[in-house]
């Protein structure tokens, strides 16, 4: 859903269903690591805050901009994301607010039109 969104403010998007292709994702993309995450917390296979655990405990990973993007209400897991540099945004979400918080993370101008919405 949010791919579409995201490629036309003209950022490059690939898309892991589940944190298996994730973790191969984060590692292995052709041109190295990504730029940055969009991580939700609840994934089919695993947990999204494991997952941040682990990337920051690697050094090609450990300062990722990592976005957490999720419904998540309990405190301890939001402070624990927030204690290992991610940013959150809680579920529901307009998309003005999402591209709003990516533009910061990459420290990107947000577009004109963004800006009105």
């Amino acid at each position: 859903m949010l791919r579409p969104f995201l490629e036309q403010l003209g950022y490059r998007v690939s898309f892991a269903r589940n944190l298996a292709e994730a973790r191969v994702a984060s590692g292995t993309a052709p041109n190295g690591p990504p730029d940055g995450l969009l991580l939700d917390l609840h994934l089919p296979d695993g947990s999204g805050l494991d997952f941040l655990r682990d990337l920051r405990a690697k050094s090609g990973t450990a300062r990722l901009p990592v976005l957490v993007l999720t419904a998540e209400g309990e405190d301890r897991v939001l402070r624990e994301a927030r204690k290992l540099g991610a940013a959150l945004v809680t579920k529901p979400f307009s998309p003005t607010k999402l591209s709003q918080r990516i533009a910061m993370m990459f420290g990107d101008e947000p577009r004109r039109d963004e800006e009105a919405k």
